[in-house]
């Protein structure tokens, strides 16, 4: 792939999280602004983060001798992160949206830095960088001096989930350690990236998770013999929100040609459906709504400059484009949007094993009592729901001043984008639990058939889960059907053309 700095699409950006191999052509302005700090080096006018200390540090001159054990001294001292490591796809989008940046030529930094980067993309060197430790603001210093301190040969990489000395592994794929000059060490930690590439990631995972999640309630829908008149699209057009609109539409889709709908049009006492059903392109267009205005800002952030100082003709200005306020904001967006998401389908559950409303045998099994069928698979949905409300608390409003208050509000946007994966974990196992009980409601219907799309549904699930019409060990079941959720392999794209982010 061709790397055009600053017109990376949310497209590329995908192929880039799964692996692809990267090229940068025009050189020319990472050159002209790498001659610039050369330049600032060599003077005697102090240069934030050229010739002077870090943060509180910032009126500290340093010796033009020491510029290069400076910056050395930045990546070592900040390395400082902790937890469980960037995941594989997190950390191919970091390095891929940081060599963007630095070439688009406002940093100041060789073109050697930038190849360096790309050359451990295309090599597959995945740097170990602990997820913990960044506040999002000075940029994400910690996860990105990790990855620094890797592609130096002074920390570690990730190879087969285990970690080993990056020296090692960069000798292992025939890469030669990075080595800083001056301001290098502080353009590559300076940034959103970290942020931006778990936020990134997480919307990437969400889309397909979305999509399956309309199609497990449609197959609720008809396991209910609920109606499909609250998709009529006038309903819709009249209010006119378009994420509303656009999944009403999927819904028809999904449903359309259903004998067990046409089975119950005549002489259905119900005149309304509860709200999980009827109200879906609602509740489900809003989070699309959600999803696509934080597709928007976190490939604005993918594709932006966001270090400090930045280079500029003939001139270097301090500001705070690493302050992550943006990415924090979008990623709170998402934790509504996936909470939404999840707490809509665990309600489905509810729904289906209450025989008052579902009108199926009590808890999905024949024999009542002496099974218990879905009762306490909807416990753990309703337990991954109320999780998912705690997580979806909002990051952004909190903040801690750090480097003794000269950096005194932070947006903890890296925490808000990397609670996000929880919480799509949890909505992937309810939307999985939905799933196996409406095909279990649907099972009760037979003979009758719902839907092309549903039916496709149905049988790709009981492919990996059988039906249970006495109680067996489900928790196997619930983790297949979660993996076929994740993998996008429930997403029933031939009936209706899954909405996209």
């Amino acid at each position: 792939m061709k790397l055009a700095p600053g017109q990376l699409t949310l497209a590329q950006l995908a192929e880039i999280a799964a692996g692809t191999t990267l090229e940068l052509s025009d050189w020319s302005a990472v050159d002209a602004s790498a001659a610039l700090v050369a330049a600032a080096a060599a003077g005697d006018a102090p240069v934030y983060g050229v010739n002077t200390g870090f943060g509180k540090l910032a009126s500290t001159r340093i010796a033009k001798d020491q510029l290069a054990a400076l910056q050395l001294n930045l990546i070592r001292s900040h390395a400082v992160g902790v937890g469980a490591p960037m995941s594989p796809e997190v950390m191919r989008l970091m390095l891929a949206t940081k060599a963007g940046s630095l070439a688009r030529g406002f940093s100041g930094v060789r073109r050697e830095v930038v190849q360096a980067l790309l050359d451990a993309f295309n090599a597959g060197f995945i740097p170990y960088v602990p997820a913990q430790g960044s506040v999002g603001a000075s940029g994400d210093l910690a996860p990105l001096a990790h990855m620094t301190l890797a592609l130096m040969g002074e920390g570690e990489a990730l190879v087969d989930g285990r970690r080993v000395p990056a020296r090692d592994e960069l000798a292992r794929l025939g890469l030669t350690p990075l080595t800083l000059a001056a301001k290098e060490g502080l353009a590559l930690i300076n940034g959103t990236q970290a942020s931006t590439a778990l936020a990134l990631h997480a919307l990437l995972r969400f889309e397909g998770l979305f999509a399956t999640a309309l199609a497990s309630g449609a197959m609720t829908l008809d396991a209910a013999r609920g109606s499909d008149g609250p998709f009529d699209a006038r309903i819709h057009a009249v209010r006119g929100q378009p994420g509303q609109i656009e999944v009403a539409g999927v819904y028809r889709e999904l449903l359309a040609g259903s004998a067990i709908r046409a089975s119950h049009r005549e002489g259905d006492e119900r005149v309304q459906d509860p709200y999980c059903l009827r109200c879906q392109p609602q509740v489900m267009g809003a989070a699309l709504d959600q999803a696509r205005h934080a597709a928007q800002v976190l490939l604005r952030e993918a594709n932006a400059v966001t270090d400090n100082p930045l280079v500029f003709e003939d001139t270097m200005i301090s500001g705070g484009n690493f302050h992550a306020e943006p990415v924090a904001f979008a990623a709170d967006n998402l934790a509504l949007a996936i909470a939404e998401v999840g707490a809509i389908a665990e309600r489905r559950i509810a729904m289906l094993i209450d025989p008052g409303i579902s009108r199926l045998p009590p808890f999905l099994t024949a024999d009542a009592g002496l099974h218990s069928g879905f009762m306490i698979a909807h416990v753990t949905a309703a337990a991954l729901a109320s999780e998912n409300k705690s997580l979806a608390h909002p990051a952004s409003v909190d903040s801690l001043p750090t480097s003794a208050n000269q950096e005194d509000h932070v947006s903890m946007a890296t925490f808000a984008a990397r609670r996000l994966h929880a919480m799509l974990d949890n909505t992937a196992h309810i939307v999985a639990i939905e799933l196996l009980a409406a095909a279990q409601g649907i099972d009760f219907l037979r003979p009758l058939q719902s839907s092309a799309a549903v039916e496709a549904l149905h049988a790709r699930l009981r492919q990996d889960c059988a039906s249970m019409p006495a109680d067996h060990y489900l928790a196997p079941d619930i983790e297949r059907a979660a993996a076929l959720v994740q993998s996008g392999a429930l997403r029933a794209p031939d009936a209706a053309r899954p909405p996209a982010f």
